[in-house]
């Protein structure tokens, strides 16, 4: 099986959005260069530094296999209409379904359970990454020692209060080895390997 992975862009005082969910404070390095870095969806294209570029293309050119989320992620980004930037199937974790879910057309699936995602995303994704991209399964692979890396794109700047990355952790002190460092514009790409 493939690594799993966490990546998200985090505050530097550890909140990877506001109190309102909100993300605009942390994503502005995926606007702020002249490489352009298409992704799997013509909708997105990127425009990133070249030390953010050698961090973002393996993750838009097929090394993920498969993006895990949870409802919340999956319904702020309208589902990505079915179809990721990573261009790789979406597992959500969700007690409910939305309306409009699932469909036969989109590679979109849903999980009542994180282990489940996890088992039926390892499945698709074979020996690429699975994508961890919600601070709550997180820290439910975290405590369950299902976690392979941890990766955050520090940004400089002080959100004061919203949804932490790593608070409420069950199973401490997690040790890390690294990081790994991409050192870009308005963003520091740190790469974490969990020690297990």
């Amino acid at each position: 099986m493939g690594k799993v992975v966490s990546a998200l862009s985090m505050s530097l005082d550890g909140f990877v959005a506001d109190e309102h969910g909100g993300v605009g404070e942390l994503f502005g390095w995926y606007q702020n260069g002249d490489v352009e870095i298409p992704s799997a969806d013509p909708r997105w294209t990127f425009h990133v530094t070249e030390a953010s570029a050698r961090f973002l293309r393996p993750a838009v050119s097929g090394a993920v296999g498969a993006l895990i989320c949870g409802r919340r992620l999956f319904e702020r980004t309208d589902g990505w209409k079915g179809r990721h930037p990573a261009g790789c199937p979406i597992f959500v974790v969700s007690h409910t379904l939305p309306a409009g879910w699932p469909r036969d057309d989109l590679p979109v699936s849903f999980y009542p359970d994180a282990i489940a995602a996890l088992d039926a995303a390892q499945t698709v994704a074979g020996e690429r990454v699975v994508a961890v991209s919600t601070p709550t399964l997180t820290r439910q692979y975290l405590d369950a020692g299902l976690l392979d890396e941890i990766t955050v794109s520090l940004i400089p700047v002080l959100l004061g209060e919203g949804i932490s990355f790593f608070g409420g952790l069950t199973i401490a002190p997690i040790r890390l080895d690294g990081p790994e460092v991409i050192d870009g514009s308005g963003v520091t790409h740190l790469t974490y390997r969990v020690i297990r």
